[in-house]
């Protein structure tokens, strides 16, 4: 049986992706820090490993993987680095260093670490697969946004780059960019968004709408579908991409 791993898994694009290689056949451990989140997960899915751990802290996915290899015997196939924070809102005179750098911290650092992690088990096998959580952010300018779109650009750049250096090993890297996903991480967006700009929420929601191609938000289970897919057979040689389910973002700002 394969393995995977996925951070922030207990609600939104990563219950997605937990539900979605559980029904593919694969044992799964996810971690969250939203308590009342994993508690609801557990009792959904008794089966699999759902621990506490915030991956901005060492030795917090020291220890989430520490105990999923115990009760494996081994490290995962594959790794949903997922977790991910929005980030400050505002203008570049108005922000915070220290949410910045809180920013930087889960998005960017988290994927290192639990990156880090998994290789090292992944390596001795020759085999892989490592699935990072970017955005439509990531691949385009964000006003007002700027530490999630800087922290999902240098996601990207991590992939990139550990792309070339494990391939020769047999793992793969990707990046999943998802646009607008149904759900309530989006609500506190457009919630943000509207008292950011001083308009009703109603018009923050239909700005996004606006910005795609397709005129529609996408759903977690179509964002999961995808990470299935680079670990079947027919994926098995799609690496180095960053690839988009969104519609096709045209624009993200104002």
């Amino acid at each position: 049986m394969k393995r995977a791993v996925v951070t922030a898994g207990a609600s939104g694009i990563g219950r997605a992706m937990a539900e979605a290689f559980a029904a593919s056949g694969y044992a799964v451990a996810v971690c969250d820090i939203d308590e009342p989140a994993l508690d609801a997960f557990k009792k959904a899915h008794p089966d699999m490993l759902a621990l506490n751990a915030d991956v901005s802290r060492e030795n917090e996915v020291e220890g989430f993987f520490d105990a999923l290899e115990a009760k494996w015997g081994d490290g995962p196939d594959v790794l949903c680095a997922n977790a991910g924070t929005a980030g400050q809102h505002g203008a570049i005179d108005e922000l915070d260093a220290t949410a910045w750098r809180t920013c930087f911290a889960v998005n960017v650092e988290g994927a290192f670490l639990c990156a880090r992690r998994a290789a090292r088990t992944m390596k001795p096998k020759g085999r892989g697969l490592i699935v990072f959580t970017s955005s439509s952010a990531g691949l385009m300018g964000y006003a007002r946004r700027t530490p999630y779109a800087a922290a999902k650009w240098a996601v990207i750049g991590m992939m990139k780059s550990l792309t070339i250096e494990l391939g020769p090993l047999g793992i793969r890297v990707n990046a999943l960019c998802p646009g607008t996903v149904v759900g309530e991480r989006m609500e506190r967006v457009i919630r943000d968004e509207a008292k950011t700009y001083g308009i009703p929420e109603t018009e923050a929601r239909k700005l996004y709408s606006e910005g795609i191609s397709l005129r529609t938000w996408i759903e977690p289970e179509e964002i999961a579908a995808m990470a299935v897919y680079l670990d079947s057979p027919m994926g098995r040689k799609i690496t180095g991409q960053a690839l988009s389910i969104d519609g096709h973002t045209e624009a993200l700002s104002r």
